[in-house]
């Protein structure tokens, strides 16, 4: 039995993989772990490769997407799992195990990556950053936030933020692992503690103002806003305070709206070039209608 210990990230998991499948390593004879002090012989990347196979072991893509996926999950079995079914569809010969769908390794494998997938989903929702200084070189706003994932998913949900905030420096830091950008450049660094983050800023006055002013109470449903938006995210968002105090106020809020006479509909402003808009739109609409009668005809 040896035992491996790795980095509790994919890549790690990958190389190890492949040396010890190209040494014929079975399943049963290596003992994984994420956890140095667990370790009795440690094999790292050069170990690994020493005795490489006469012909490449080929892979399925579908299986490395996954894998990727599911070495994100925290459950400590899942190295050791991953290489089983690693090991059954290349050495044992069972290639298209990912398609049986009653298989209990391949169920579980996708569990997990549901749970990745749910997660990711949660830290690309709920992460508000806040603006902690002005590079006085650059002028570019550098904002700082914290999140709390369920998994190890910071290098599968940075790519998200790298190009929906490019155009300003930030840091996201989790308890797993830290992602930061620069406008040029992405790179992590070790998990930090809750300390490490900032805490309240001018600009959750502002998210407050915007969230107050987009809740509607007309479509309030708490179990269905409770389940995209769990307690336990709470705690770290700025509007979370007014949670209570909007529902609260809701049916109120309704009935209100429920008695206030309707508007009268104001006309449409007689503007030139809003004209033309409608005169274009009026002129497609039935030209289309024309080549439309005119198909149904042929």
């Amino acid at each position: 039995m040896r035992t491996i210990v790795i980095e509790p990230e994919y890549e790690a998991w990958r190389i190890a993989a492949r040396g010890l499948l190209e040494q014929r390593a079975s399943p049963d004879q290596v003992l994984w772990t994420d956890d140095p002090q667990e370790v009795s012989m440690f094999i790292g990347e050069d170990a690994a490769a020493k005795k490489p196979a006469a012909e490449a072991i080929k892979v399925p893509s579908a299986f490395m997407d996954m894998a990727k996926s599911a070495a994100a999950h925290t459950d400590a079995k899942r190295w050791a799992l991953l290489y089983r079914v690693l090991w059954r569809m290349t050495l044992g010969g069972e290639r298209h195990l990912l398609s049986l769908a009653t298989d209990r390794e391949v169920r579980q494998m996708q569990d997990w990556c549901k749970a990745v997938g749910r997660d990711i989903h949660k830290m690309h929702a709920f992460v508000r950053f806040r603006l902690v200084s002005v590079d006085a070189v650059t002028g570019r706003e550098q904002f700082v936030a914290w999140f709390e994932p369920d998994h190890r998913i910071v290098r599968l949900a940075a790519p998200f933020f790298e190009k929906r905030f490019a155009g300003m420096d930030w840091s996201i830091l989790t308890p797993y692992a830290c992602a930061h950008w620069n406008g040029k450049r992405l790179h992590f660094t070790a998990g930090v503690p809750r300390s490490s983050a900032p805490d309240e800023d001018a600009l959750d006055d502002l998210w407050r103002t915007y969230y107050r002013n987009i809740f509607n109470p007309a479509r309030v449903k708490i179990s269905a806003m409770q389940s995209e938006m769990p307690k336990k995210y709470w705690k770290n968002l700025p509007e979370a305070p007014l949670i209570a105090e909007l529902i609260a106020g809701s049916a109120g809020r309704v009935q209100g709206m429920l008695e206030t006479e309707e508007r009268p509909a104001k006309p449409a402003p007689n503007n030139a070039y809003l004209k033309s808009l409608h005169d274009m739109n009026r002129n497609e609409t039935h030209q289309s209608t024309e080549e439309s009668d005119k198909s149904c005809e042929m």
